[in-house]
């Protein structure tokens, strides 16, 4: 229908484009299945676009719905949606599987074997709810989730400066300990100016130079909004116009910073200073609108413009606007459920656009709403999600589920990040990490600091983290990461000097167990649990005892706990 009443059939004139290669879609708009998927269908015609999802369904004439207990909301509605699928879920994990998960997911690291033990032998019904707590409770939380914000925040040397760096990632750490409420946490940051070392939060604007990277990083971290496109174009994939860039890239304008009097260090970076920066406001500036031509008009995102005063800018105004906009509290809950589930429900996970819907989108809005309700607590969000039943699958596929890759109906195998990967060798092996610069015993997930990509990685430490995907924070999003397996990774783990090392140095976890008196059969039972938080089975107990009563015993446990640290179990979170 145009706007001078006529109507049109333009069908043949639209374009369509599905989601994902399982479906094709002719001139006409019918849509066909490669196989049994869902797809969104995203249909433009001039400046309209709907976004129309599908699913086609698999007979499966004798399916039967193993009918599962819900535990929560979210199971209600995961379990719903695989019901009208004809998708059973996996079974319930194991409680040594539950807690190694947990350990894994909230404090970046394996649980000792002592408290895996008692956990399996407790045999009360509200125990993983119970330990879901107490690993909220522990300082290794704070460590491990001021990580992930470190990774989003471009927490760089060469950007922030080591001194900046490192102070900006305490105000991290300290917010997460004090469950600070997330709403507070980004009105703290966008509101930030000032001396970057006096007040931390400033430290994001030091990280963002300019007003078109200050925008786009902003609405990407915080709304999860990829607005690139736009700056060009209308936006193809979604709502957002030229106008729309222009206007909201024109509420950072007016950051301006004054330097301090030490020299930069690298003479060839004019924005790579040393010492400490002021981020401040200054009285005049604005971004030209490439399709205009005029000065852009400061707008928020799909919303009014900012009401200014004296006392009020437009960066106190978008600290107000932003942490309350319904697009952040959906941001913020799928970036927990990712790193829970291994993928948001909306996915890419800073990615949200009409042709790109939610998974569940009724799940999301139930959890983003909850988490608006309930003061934006991280804690309670993720004990949330970690009590249910959704969250407690195993990996194991059925029949029903095997192909199913977006519904949750099964847990995600992921392999360990850098961090978790050597935090847990130096757990497993009583074997402190030395990493250059901080004391020793100092996890890497408590480095400041992200991936060195400015200078040759000459420490055993630096080349794990980089071989297993440690991000350089040159790019504010969850996807610079990489959780990818490579070929180099397989080097580290069976012949890295740093991994050697650790198997032999004096005193580590194998000399402790030699030592402690314990049978063959004993010590195997404890390097099982300490390594892959199960015992070993009959077979497993047979060959591993015989290796041990063979020849020099030490070198038979290296070969052991070699072994097991290079196992499937050990490099994948289940």
């Amino acid at each position: 229908q145009f706007a001078d009443g006529t109507e049109q059939d333009v069908t043949r004139l639209a374009v369509y484009e599905p989601s994902n290669l399982a479906v094709k879609v002719s001139h006409d708009g019918v849509v066909k299945r490669e196989k049994a998927t869902e797809a969104t269908v995203l249909v433009r015609y001039l400046d309209q676009q709907v976004a129309v999802p599908l699913a086609f369904i698999p007979a499966r004439p004798d399916f039967v719905w193993s009918n599962p207990p819900a535990q929560n909301v979210i199971d209600e509605q995961v379990f719903r949606k695989l019901r009208t699928l004809r998708i059973n879920p996996s079974e319930l994990c194991s409680d040594a599987l539950f807690i190694r998960r947990a350990y894994l997911d909230l404090l970046g690291f394996v649980p000792d074997w002592k408290s895996a033990r008692e956990f399996v032998a407790d045999t009360a019904p509200d125990k993983r709810t119970r330990l879901i707590d107490t690993l909220l409770a522990r300082p290794e939380f704070a460590d491990f989730w001021a990580l992930k914000w470190a990774d989003l925040l471009k927490i760089e040397q060469r950007q922030l400066d080591y001194d900046g760096m490192k102070v900006f990632h305490g105000w991290i750490r300290e917010s997460i300990a004090a469950n600070k409420p997330l709403d507070q946490f980004a009105r703290e940051l966008i509101a930030a100016r000032g001396s970057t070392l006096q007040n931390p939060p400033a430290n994001w604007w030091r990280a963002n130079r300019d007003p078109v990277t200050r925008a786009e990083n902003t609405a990407r971290v915080f709304l999860g909004t990829q607005l690139n496109c736009a700056q060009c174009h209308n936006h193809p994939f979604e709502r957002w116009t030229q106008d729309d860039y222009y206007n909201w890239t024109g509420l950072f304008a007016r950051l301006d910073y004054k330097l301090s009097d030490e020299k930069g260090k690298d003479k060839n970076d004019k924005n790579e200073f040393k010492g400490d920066q002021t981020v401040l406001i200054k009285a005049k500036a604005s971004v030209t609108n490439a399709r205009t031509g005029e000065p852009a008009s400061p707008r928020f995102l799909g919303g009014e413009a900012p009401k200014l005063s004296k006392e009020r800018d437009e960066l106190l105004a978008l600290a107000d606007w932003l942490p309350h906009t319904p697009m952040f509290a959906r941001m913020q809950v799928n970036r927990v459920w990712a790193h829970l589930l291994g993928r948001g429900l909306v996915d890419p996970v800073d990615d949200f656009r009409a042709s790109n819907p939610a998974s569940h989108p009724e799940l999301l809005e139930t959890l983003s709403k909850d988490f608006a309700q309930n003061g934006y607590d991280l804690r309670r969000l993720i004990r949330t999600i970690t009590s249910s039943r959704t969250y407690q699958l195993a990996a194991a596929p059925n029949a029903t589920n095997r192909e199913d890759e977006t519904n949750n109906s099964r847990a995600i195998v992921q392999r360990l990040t850098a961090e978790q990967m050597l935090d847990s060798l130096s757990l497993v092996l009583a074997t402190p990490l030395r990493i250059e610069g901080v004391p020793a015993g100092t996890r890497l997930t408590q480095i400041p600091e992200g991936r060195k990509h400015y200078k040759p990685l000459t420490s055993g430490v630096d080349r794990f983290a980089a071989s297993f995907g440690k991000p350089p924070r040159l790019i504010a999003s969850d996807c610079e990461r990489s959780n990818d397996t490579a070929m180099p990774q397989v080097f580290q783990l069976i012949s890295s000097p740093l991994i050697q090392q650790m198997l032999t140095q004096k005193g580590n976890v194998l000399d402790q167990l030699l030592g402690s008196g314990k049978t063959d059969s004993e010590i195997v039972d404890a390097l099982f649990w300490t390594a892959l938080t199960r015992p070993p089975t009959a077979q497993e107990l047979e060959r591993c005892t015989a290796l041990l009563a063979t020849g020099d015993r030490r070198r038979a446990a290296e070969d052991l706990a070699w072994a097991l640290l290079n196992s499937k179990e050990f490099v994948f979170r289940q």
